[in-house]
């Protein structure tokens, strides 16, 4: 459905095929992540990508290299109307050794769309599923929808077995999920074990199992790489990343951009002159050459140069206010420390916004420490380093969730009408190319608000021991570790 996006996705360092030897060959992986548990392993949330890393969640669909919807525990689905999908099941179980069924599958989307807050990748769709027959599930929007298999891929729709649910709305996804990888035990926001899943349906994975730790620290994940602690460190900080050996380190291209955002609904950013004022005291450059080392770009827009067609069908801002008087403005400007960056960046932009007139004071937390507060709006602004494609890998989806009237995951707290038009335009939209251009015409709503300024497009530096083999390097972020992972 979309043009691709980057060649030589999903790379891996050495062979993936999984070990059909007798099942007890395999060391554990041991992997640092950057970022422990905001939402005690809830798929519908930020943590959804944890599981999807580690490999123990899959959902009906995933993403191939090309950007594209590849089956995963769907094997193949038709579009029956412009609001009905059917999708064909594979034979497949869940850790829990039961089976992969159309009621089970049914029942793990519902359980989606009611989950609280909902997940990004459904944000503005109104959608419902039931089993029909032995092995298909009949999926329907309200609205036609299509991009539907794309946005299935997201890793907050990932499948799980009816045990998993629980009457409170909680997702347990110990021992429930349908990945290669099993979730064991969970020591809070510490760390997590994982054994192999020896039923996956893609074969059995070559490592017998994950000792995952959660190490917001950029350093001291770099320094559990370089001390052999470990086997994999994500998110390596570009300050440590000259220091790891040349075949060490392995930077991708990813489709994640660094911003600031401004609280558009209350504050002072409310006023859309003090944005523009804001947004006109930025100077990027600096922050791609000083800050990341030139491991990223200059901000150019809400899609970065990794998303290859971007540049070609980008438009001006439209309906920009002229910048205002700062005179002294207190604003407090917050950002996390799991990415060690950005830390860095926010004293950068502290420094901007001072210059230009404004009294700032800068709030530093973990990212589990800081979500609630930045989705309530008690920020005045907050540098966020996000992936535009991780949700659906369509390029409308960021722009529903995170800047319309009924977003997700709105930290802005925009709502405006015109892009909300645009952005209603764009998801009606069905011609793949139609598409991206109605992307960047809503785009172009959502920068002259200056509610979001594009800071930085990164690339993402990974730690790999001299050991690890078979490591997927993923622009979309969402892998880390597959069946082919080993050491």
């Amino acid at each position: 459905m979309l043009t691709p996006l980057l060649a030589g996705c999903f790379a891996s360092r050495g062979g993936e095929s999984p070990d059909d030897g007798d099942g007890k060959s395999g060391a554990r992986l041991r992997v640092a992540l950057a970022f422990p548990p905001a939402e005690r392993l809830s798929p519908h949330g930020a943590d959804a990508t944890i599981l999807s890393r580690l490999g123990v969640a899959e959902g009906l669909t995933t993403l191939d290299a090309n950007g594209t919807a590849a089956p995963a525990l769907a094997q193949s689905w038709r579009q029956e109307n412009a609001g009905t999908w059917v999708f064909t099941l594979r034979e497949a179980r869940f850790q829990d050794g039961t089976e992969v069924t159309p009621s089970a599958v049914a029942d793990a989307l519902t359980h989606a769309t009611r989950a609280e807050p909902e997940p990004a990748a459904l944000s503005g769709v109104d959608l419902t599923a039931e089993a029909d027959g032995d092995r298909t599930v009949t999926v329907r929007t309200a609205e036609p929808d299509p991009v539907l298999p794309l946005r299935l891929s997201s890793p907050s729709l990932a499948v799980f077995s009816p045990k998993a649910y629980g009457k409170d709305g909680r997702v347990d996804p110990v021992g429930t999920a349908a990945g290669p990888f099993e979730l064991t035990e969970v020591d809070g926001a510490s760390s997590a074990a994982l054994d192999r899943f020896d039923d996956y349906w893609g074969g059995r994975a070559q490592a017998s199992g994950i000792d995952a730790r959660f190490i917001a620290d950029g350093t001291a994940r770099t320094r559990a790489l370089r001390s052999g602690e470990v086997d994999l460190a994500e998110a390596i900080p570009v300050a440590q990343a000259a220091g790891l050996d040349l075949d060490t380190r392995h930077d991708t291209a990813t489709t994640r951009t660094t911003s600031l955002l401004l609280n558009a609904a209350s504050g002072p950013f409310e006023d859309p002159k003090l944005r523009a004022a804001a947004r006109a005291a930025v100077d990027t450059s600096a922050l791609a050459e000083d800050v990341y080392e030139g491991y990223a770009d200059p901000g150019a827009g809400i899609y970065g140069p990794a998303v290859t067609w971007a540049g070609g069908k980008r438009a001006e801002p439209t309906g920009r206010a002229e910048p205002g008087s700062p005179k002294g403005t207190p604003v407090t400007l917050a950002t996390y420390d799991n990415r060690p960056e950005l830390p860095e960046v926010a004293q950068v932009l502290k420094q901007q916004l001072e210059k230009a007139g404004f009294a700032v004071k800068l709030e530093v937390r973990e990212y589990s420490r800081l979500e609630a507060d930045a989705l309530d709006g008690k920020f005045d602004a907050f540098v966020l380093a996000r992936n535009t494609l991780v949700d659906t890998g369509d390029p409308v989806a960021v722009l529903a969730s995170d800047f319309t009237c009924d977003g997700g995951y709105n930290i802005a707290r925009l709502c405006d009408k015109d892009v909300d038009r645009a952005v209603a335009e764009a998801e009606r939209t069905v011609d793949p190319g139609e598409r991206q251009d109605a992307a960047m015409t809503a785009e172009a709503a959502v920068l002259g608000t200056d509610a979001v300024v594009p800071l930085v497009h990164q690339r993402v530096v990974t730690g790999v021991g001299p050991t690890a083999r078979g490591v997927l390097f993923d622009p979309y972020e969402r892998t880390l570790v597959g069946p082919g992972t080993r050491r």
